[in-house]
């Protein structure tokens, strides 16, 4: 008889499988002997030890191996006949009620939920645009002659925010000083956020020679835990004011950038090509997300705990592997809650069944001249493109990458089609996170 498929809660599902101990014992028999056949036994030529013998050293894990595939099968059949998709694995444990003919299990597994696609005409969306003109240009080359700035000492000067200051300092808690409080001839550059705020603030207006005590409270989550939470009394004392001397967009400057030819032209056509790719990957970024939000709101069904759950531990096992990346001691054993990661993790899961029935329903597969166009575009990044283009289209971990971005972009431009859309103007400098 076929076993019976049992709803529990949600998408919780159990079945009891019973299996004959007869039918058990009749594999373990056959495979015995045939292990029998060649195994070699201390006492014995090769082949030639009884199937009793074989059976001592044998036989319990042949029998496990048996059992574990009749109730597969058993389970298997099961779903196939009541139709059910299984999500995760089940978990399988003997029932109290076996027999002396027979062994019972029960199965408890999860299947995934009935997804139907919400109506998109409903939902309410943004879309994100920036504009890129001469001036987002012209920012963007004075932040490049900055990072290449060289400094000239000033020994009349005030510093002020770009300075770059050099000074001696010494800082005390209760009058003690501590570790990492103290140093010489230390520089830094204002206005960059090396430094915490009392102590830039501290340096600023000062001029060589001239010194300055102050108070300073250390943020709580400061990673010196020594001195996190609390106030220190620093002195400092500046050696040398320097102004940064920004450098002409000429020749030498272009070729520093890369533009071989020293071309001032081509470099601001580059510069140019640069940013406006950027900006439309960021918009994309956002509009994509605010698509998602949309489509992961409307979504009311439940999702499979079992998918979650390895979602959860997928992440859990990239934040240790990026914690051993940043030379993170024990970052095999330190303890990462789970429940840092269980909304999101739930968010995607729902977004990604949500996604597998709009594209099969709206037929938004990806093909390859969008995969191929996507790639193209991507590797207008580095120097050599064609390399690029050759590396992602031969090797199918990367391409699938690239499917899995498009895909997601086929998804996005149909539900943009259909949904309530409002534009967006981004500022440039919000956009590229320069404010």
């Amino acid at each position: 008889m076929q076993p019976t498929v049992e709803t529990l809660e949600g998408l919780e599902r159990k079945v009891n499988l019973v299996i004959s101990i007869e039918d058990v014992e009749k594999d373990v028999k056959t495979q015995l002997q045939r292990v029998a056949r060649t195994a070699k036994v201390q006492g014995f030529r090769p082949g030639k030890a009884p199937v009793s013998v074989i059976e001592r050293s044998h036989g319990p894990g042949i029998r496990y191996d048996v059992i574990n595939q009749k109730v597969g099968q058993l389970f298997d059949e099961a779903v196939r006949e009541a139709k059910l998709r299984v999500a995760g694995a089940p978990s399988i444990e003997p029932n109290e009620d076996s027999t002396d003919g027979q062994l019972s299990f029960a199965a408890k597994f999860e299947v995934y939920p009935e997804v139907s696609v919400p109506d998109l005409s409903a939902l309410e969306v943004t879309r994100f645009a920036a504009d890129v003109g001469e001036q987002e240009v012209s920012n963007t080359i004075d932040i490049l002659r900055k990072q290449r700035a060289t400094f000239s000492a000033d020994a009349e000067r005030a510093a002020q925010k770009d300075d770059r200051v050099t000074v001696d300092f010494v800082g005390k808690i209760d009058d003690v000083e501590f570790d990492g409080g103290k140093a010489e001839d230390f520089p830094f550059q204002l206005g960059q956020g090396r430094m915490l705020p009392e102590f830039e603030e501290a340096a600023t207006g000062l001029k060589a020679g001239e010194s300055k005590t102050f108070s300073l409270t250390f943020p709580e989550d400061y990673p010196g835990k020594d001195v996190a939470g609390k106030t220190a009394e620093f002195t400092i004392t500046v050696k040398e004011v320097a102004v940064p001397v920004l450098p002409e967009v000429d020749s030498e400057f272009a070729k520093s950038l890369g533009q071989s030819e020293g071309d001032t032209e081509k470099l601001l056509a580059e510069v140019r090509s640069n940013i406006e790719r950027e900006v439309k990957n960021r918009t994309q970024a956002r509009t994509k997300n605010s698509v998602m939000d949309a489509l992961a709101k409307s979504a009311t069904f439940d999702v499979p705990k079992s998918l979650v759950d390895n979602d959860v531990q997928s992440r859990i096992a990239a934040a240790r592997e990026d914690l051993k990346q940043r030379g993170m001691p024990n970052a095999d054993t330190m303890d990462i809650p789970a429940d840092a990661f269980q909304s999101e993790s739930e968010r995607r899961v729902r977004l990604g069944l949500i996604v597998a029935e709009l594209v099969d329903s709206a037929k938004l597969q990806v093909t390859p001249e969008q995969v191929r166009t996507r790639i193209e575009e991507f590797a207008q990044n580095y120097e050599k493109p064609e390399q690029v283009i050759t590396y992602y289209l031969t090797d199918r971990q990367r391409r699938a990458e690239i499917e899995s971005v498009v895909l997601e972009d086929n998804v996005v431009d149909h539900i943009l089609s259909k949904a309530k859309v409002t534009d967006e103007k981004v500022p440039f400098e919000e956009l590229m996170g320069t404010v």
